[in-house]
């Protein structure tokens, strides 16, 4: 093309380009959370422009200039939260599919398992979600399908595979016969230098967080919960690897040594910290690290767990460390340690129930506000984001609305009346 012929083109181009407006929708309610505050703010008005909060105010408050145009969504006599956020959640999994029933399908049948999670939980008011441990990276590909308009699903942000050792709990072959010994396993190293391979792995097929197992696990069968199963120096390199590339660290650990190891080598979050004692409390306090702990789960894998495969050892395990979890965490929560909302929603209780861990920390310690800071502001802290978690200026337009006041009925999360995601309203 010649150079007269470039500039026609751009000529018409720019004369015939038509801007596009900027979408504003309106929201309105009876009442609202300040979750940083705990306390109701009446009658507000949040205005969202291209998904994005542009405007909050309340009962008193100076009225925001609305374009005639604006859409409106209208929530009398319900009251607003920002959208919620699932620290732990395992979108390709189905906690009614546990075992060896899992041989039974095919590799890809999981990825449309998650079209359907990452569905359920956005209905569920969980506008954002870590998914900690995936296979095959479909948490990454679910994460495109949504930001692209594929599917419904929540904001996801994703680890790929969980990382662990030889036969640990984040060995995929764990629990198999030799010859399955032969097959590729992306999850698991041995040794400080092939952990950072790991996570340099991940980053470079779209994880934004990594996940490792220092301990043994609850449903993996073989091995014991408590023991540790990655060395310092294994965890420290991910720590060291995965925040020179500015990524944060979720350890799986249920056991004291794992979890004071995982602490003192510079790990983000703790992941279940079960059998956590006084020395992590203080440690991660002193870390600013945060405890992210399942307590709702023991209540499912008990009841359902013999029906939906789940092996007798994990149910003995999960006997055995229940109630102590529980007890660990009005422990920590009493000690000050930082605490997020995270369930194993999908892999442990069916997805889209993640509300029903709010009752439980309550039970076990908590206000209903502290609870709710768990899925809100604490979790966008935990992450590093400045986009979501609260109703503020700058943050994505995520709202989830409820029938009455959850700062007296934590239990009212678990059936919203209307979730909004980027000022969309959820089906």
């Amino acid at each position: 093309m010649t150079r007269f012929k470039r500039i026609v083109a751009l000529l018409l181009a720019t004369a015939f380009s038509v801007p596009v407006a900027a979408k504003t929708v309106v929201v309105t309610a009876a009442r609202m959370v300040d979750v940083e505050r705990g306390r109701l703010v009446e009658e507000p008005v949040i205005v969202i422009t291209d998904g994005r909060i542009a405007a909050v105010t309340g009962r008193g408050g100076a009225r925001p200039v609305i374009p005639a145009d604006a859409e409106r969504i209208d929530l009398p006599g319900k009251t607003l939260l920002p959208g919620l956020i699932d620290m732990h959640v395992h979108l390709d999994a189905d906690a009614r599919i546990s075992g060896y029933r899992t041989f039974d399908y095919t590799d890809s049948f999981w990825q449309a398992v998650g079209v359907a999670n990452a569905r359920s939980m956005l209905r569920a008011g969980f506008t954002t979600v870590r998914n900690v441990g995936s296979s095959d990276y479909n948490d990454v590909g679910l994460k495109q399908a949504v930001e692209a308009g594929y599917i419904p699903g929540p904001r996801i942000v994703p680890a790929g595979y969980a990382l662990g050792s030889t036969g640990g709990h984040c060995d995929g072959s764990e629990g198999l016969p030799p010859r399955f010994e032969t097959l590729p396993n992306p999850s698991v190293a041995d040794g400080p230098d092939g952990y950072r391979k790991l996570v340099r792995t991940m980053k470079k097929y779209g994880a934004e967080v990594i996940k490792i197992c220092a301990t043994g696990g609850v449903l993996s069968k073989r091995d014991a919960p408590g023991a540790q199963q990655m060395s310092f120096e294994e965890m420290k390199a991910v720590a060291d690897e995965a925040h020179m590339l500015g990524m944060k660290v979720a350890a799986h650990a249920h056991g004291t040594a794992g979890i004071n190891a995982a602490l003192a080598a510079g790990i983000d979050t703790v992941e279940h910290a079960s059998l956590a004692d006084a020395a992590a409390f203080k440690l991660a306090r002193d870390k600013g690290a945060w405890f992210s702990m399942d307590i709702y789960d023991d209540d499912y894998i008990l009841a359902e767990g013999a029906k939906n495969g789940v092996h007798p050892e994990s149910l003995e395990k999960e006997r055995q460390i229940g109630r102590k979890q529980r007890e660990t965490f009005r422990d920590a929560h009493r000690a000050g340690v930082k605490m997020i909302f995270g369930t194993d929603n999908g892999a442990v209780f069916p997805a889209g129930q993640n509300a029903l861990q709010f009752a439980k920390m309550v039970e076990w310690g908590m206000t209903p506000a502290e609870a709710i800071r768990t899925a809100t502001v604490n979790a966008a802290a935990a992450l590093g984001r400045e986009d979501v978690g609260m109703i503020a200026v700058g943050r994505w337009g995520d709202l989830v609305a409820v029938d009455g006041d959850p700062l007296g009925d934590v239990r009212l999360l678990e059936h919203p009346a209307a979730v909004i995601k980027g000022g969309e309203r959820v089906d």
